[in-house]
């Protein structure tokens, strides 16, 4: 069952028309099988065009769809051999921030890899369990833990980005937030092994750079990338939040206005209607990306692979 958005109300008519025109059909009756063809051509046609033409506030929509693959989908669909490593030997462990050794796909290279990533949760329990993709300091301490270990053992790192941005709850403020994702930011930067970075769904703020300060940062073509969240972005701005739609515009948070500023490195391609129609497409679409930008940075030695993201970051807004 597709839970459609907001923009999207002209489709769910469509689809539920044909819906309707099926079970009529099932007791054989009538032979309906030409309108509902008609139908469902008219309704991919809409939701072509209709995604032809998103505005950078229904990105973010698309961005957060409840159905969106995240980062244990995509454990399940490109890598194999997952091995999860917990705790950030200082304070405790943060299922907000999942990381392990894994193997990419054979279809895709089938390179061993450190895999980290932002976990938002698929229902209410995990979403509290996860704490909504909201990452702790402890959870940024374990991804500097584990780059370190793959720069010791010489594995490429992979992170997958979808976070509304760091918890900022008191808690976290007390154990050192701010420290902790500069700290992995400096990992990022610092590592001696290729790094590559996708934004499968929200990147924001520090909680999104801090794993994504990569020599390659990919974007899915419906995800968002920005400082602050359009709603806060209109709260600061305009008092409200009514205004994020306008804030989304200005904020350039789509991965096509992103890749023109030279934030990201690459656009991935979404199925039809975004990730969460075909999760399987999306997930194959960004492990055939990985295992390309994969082999092309693995002759690189790790001077070269540590200068080019300097001068990538360094040159942003130049």
């Amino acid at each position: 069952m597709v839970t459609f958005l907001e923009f999207e109300k002209p489709v769910a008519a469509l689809e539920a028309r044909i819906a309707e025109l099926r079970a009529t059909a099932q007791d054989g009756a009538m032979d309906l099988s030409a309108e509902v063809s008609r139908l469902e051509a008219k309704s991919a046609a809409l939701l072509a065009s209709t995604y032809r033409a998103l505005t950078p506030w229904q990105k973010t929509q698309v961005a957060r769809h409840p159905a969106r693959p995240h980062f244990r989908d995509y454990i399940a669909a490109m890598f194999s051999d997952f091995v999860p490593l917990g705790g950030d030997r200082h304070f405790g462990e943060d299922q907000a921030i999942i990381g392990g050794f894994a193997r990419l796909g054979a279809e895709f290279g089938g390179r061993r890899v450190v895999v980290i990533g932002h976990e938002k949760g698929n229902d209410t329990q995990s979403r509290i369990r996860h704490n909504f993709g909201m990452g702790k300091p402890e959870g940024y301490r374990k991804a500097v833990r584990l780059m370190e270990l793959a720069g010791r053992f010489g594995l490429p790192v992979v992170t997958l980005v979808d976070t509304s941005g760091a918890f900022p709850g008191v808690e976290a403020e007390e154990r050192g937030q701010a420290e902790a994702i500069a700290r992995a930011t400096e990992a990022c930067l610092a590592l001696p092994v290729p790094m590559v970075a996708a934004i499968v769904g929200e990147g924001g703020s520090g909680g999104a750079v801090a794993l994504a300060s990569a020599e390659r940062v990919l974007m899915f073509e419906h995800a968002v990338y920005s400082v602050i969240s359009p709603e806060g972005c209109a709260s600061i701005l305009w008092r409200t939040a009514e205004k994020a739609a306008d804030a989304a515009e200005a904020m350039k948070v789509t991965a096509q206005d992103l890749l023109a500023l030279k934030v990201i490195d690459r656009i991935v391609p979404e199925p039809l209607g975004g990730a969460h129609r075909d999760p399987a497409a999306a997930c194959a679409a960004l492990g055939r990306a990985l295992g390309e930008e994969l082999d092309a940075l693995a002759p690189l030695p790790a001077a070269d692979l540590q200068d080019r993201r300097a001068e990538r970051f360094l040159a942003i807004g130049g």
